[in-house]
């Protein structure tokens, strides 16, 4: 999860994932941090990874070791080489910064690295960009990164599921995004259903 409006959407998605019973590696920057505190009632601790682990495990009934969260610089952790690359990655959400650094390849922090080496690894990897409007910047981004064979996956909710509420909203971009992962959903209906 990175800085970008939208923590409801990367939430919602570790929600959906730890109740699936997969095993979910976690990265959070610092501004992602802010926007959830700013964005929902969850409150997050300072400090180190163990106490934001143990708060979002807790907070989403995550099984014992289904919740691994590891900090920007920890270069050790199994995301920072292709020799413990998982099969998929998602940036939820993913700001224009992010974009920006994982389709030039920066790898200033581990977010990046990871997605860097989701590329090089030829793993899934999908973006999930809040930011609105586009610059040209952020298309030529997006395009670079959907030539790399990442998926670009937009916070643009239909309304043809008609939403009542903002978590119908957010659950509409969630189920796409599990629907990519090969993730049984029964948030939104497939089309036609």
């Amino acid at each position: 999860m990175t800085g970008a409006s939208g923590a409801q959407y990367g939430l919602r998605l570790l929600q959906c994932l730890l109740a699936s019973g997969a095993r979910v590696w976690l990265l959070v920057s610092e501004a992602a941090r802010v926007v959830i505190n700013t964005e929902t009632d969850l409150k997050l601790p300072e400090g180190d990874s163990g106490a934001l682990q143990g708060c979002l495990a807790d907070h989403f009934d995550a099984k014992e070791g289904q919740l691994t969260l590891f900090g920007m610089r920890d270069w050790f952790s199994p995301v920072a080489s292709g020799t413990g690359a998982p099969v998929s990655m998602v940036i939820c959400p993913a700001s224009g910064g992010t974009l920006s650094a994982v389709a030039c390849g920066a790898s200033n922090n581990l977010i990046e690295r990871a997605a860097d080496v989701a590329l090089k690894e030829r793993r899934q990897l999908i973006l999930v960009p809040r930011e609105a409007p586009y610059s040209e910047i952020h298309l030529e981004n997006m395009l670079k990164l959907t030539r790399m064979g990442a998926v670009i996956l937009p916070a643009s909710p239909g309304f043809y599921q008609r939403p009542r509420t903002v978590d119908d909203i957010v659950d509409f971009i969630v189920a796409r995004l599990l629907d990519q992962l090969g993730v049984e959903q029964n948030l939104l209906p497939n089309w036609g259903e």
